[in-house]
């Protein structure tokens, strides 16, 4: 068998890439099987794409099923009320996308009559969807012939056209060598192929070249150092920061608050407390979590507090009951903590 030693063409990389992605996809609650002949809806590859941003496929699976049964259209998911919606995103992170989720839904029904727009500029006008989300949803839901590049997708390219630039820089060239491979008649498949190659066979760690449907004319195969493609720069430290929960409890319930709309975990229910700043607190309270966010790691010091400090609005939740409160994962592992300590 002759091994092919040239530059990726138009044809053949498409080709043998899309014939392994018909024998091997994976199977999604969000996607329909390649060849099956169904038409993608546009809600659920939408829904999943915002739920995908930062977030692995296998923590995203149960919340999407949940998100399709109790709103199984755009037109319910936009009538349905801020504090639901956050509840059952609680515990998914990155809590701006589940109020995009909402506004984007919400810009649906009433700027286009509940159907989501098909084409990459009108997608990117839509409230929460960027240039990696509008191409994706145009190329899985309508067929469009859009350049998607994802981490998965960076990484094969990097690795296959051996792209040495370290990213950002690098992503430049990486849609240069990517915009002519995508095949007119089936861009939707193409990109899920390319994430799935990137997910299970070309991984971060010890990628498995030997099953790579392109390994033959793959620029990094065999090369000690594959696993530093896609190159990255060099991570800066986060600042360390601090903030104070208070614990206030009264016959079997906990005061639990609303956080400010916008800002961090923005809308969700939470712990009452004092302004996060990169101050230590004098005082060292009854347990503590460490969390990190995308740009600052925390430390949040549990402290209990009497009743009648409970003021402003909030509401009694029971403890009992605390898991349907919908708390951000940060204030849960408070919770949980506190918890262990009374049982």
């Amino acid at each position: 068998m002759s091994v092919q030693t040239s530059d990726p063409s138009s044809e053949t990389f498409p080709a043998r890439l899309l014939g392994w992605y018909d024998r091997s996809a994976r199977v999604l609650p969000w996607r329909i099987p390649p060849r099956s002949g169904a038409v993608p809806d546009p809600y659920r590859v939408w829904m999943a794409e915002i739920m995908l941003q930062q977030t692995t496929v296998a923590a995203v699976t149960a919340y999407f099923r949940r998100f399709i049964e109790r709103w199984p259209t755009v037109v319910d998911l936009a009538a349905a009320d801020d504090a639901d919606v956050m509840a059952a995103w609680a515990g998914l992170g990155y809590y701006a996308r589940a109020r995009n989720l909402l506004a984007c839904a919400r810009a649906v029904v009433a700027d286009h009559a509940g159907r989501f727009p098909d084409s990459e500029a009108s997608l990117r006008a839509l409230p929460g969807i960027g240039d990696y989300t509008a191409a994706s949803v145009a190329a899985i839901a309508f067929g469009r012939p859009s350049v998607v590049i994802d981490a998965n997708i960076e990484r094969v390219m990097a690795r296959h056209r051996l792209i040495e630039t370290p990213l950002p820089a690098a992503k430049r060239e990486i849609r240069s060598a990517l915009a002519p491979l995508v095949p007119a008649d089936r861009p939707g498949d193409f990109a899920q192929a390319l994430m799935d190659l990137g997910a299970t066979v070309c991984t971060p760690r010890a990628p498995v070249c030997a099953i790579c449907p392109v390994m033959a004319d793959c620029r990094a195969r065999g090369r000690a150092d594959i696993e530093k493609l896609p190159v990255k720069p060099p991570k800066k430290s986060k600042p360390q920061r601090y903030g104070v929960a208070w614990w206030i409890e009264r016959d079997g319930a906990v005061w639990l608050v609303r956080r400010p709309g916008k800002g961090m975990l923005g809308g969700m229910r939470a712990l009452p407390g004092d302004e996060w700043s990169d101050r230590a607190p004098p005082e060292s309270g009854l347990t503590h979590v460490d969390h990190g966010f995308t740009h600052f790691d925390l430390r949040l010091i549990l402290v209990r507090r009497e009743v009648q400090l409970a003021a402003g609005e909030g509401e009694w939740w029971p403890l009992s009951a605390l898991d349907a409160a919908g708390l951000p994962t940060l204030y849960r592992k408070l919770t949980d903590k506190m918890r262990e300590r009374v049982t």
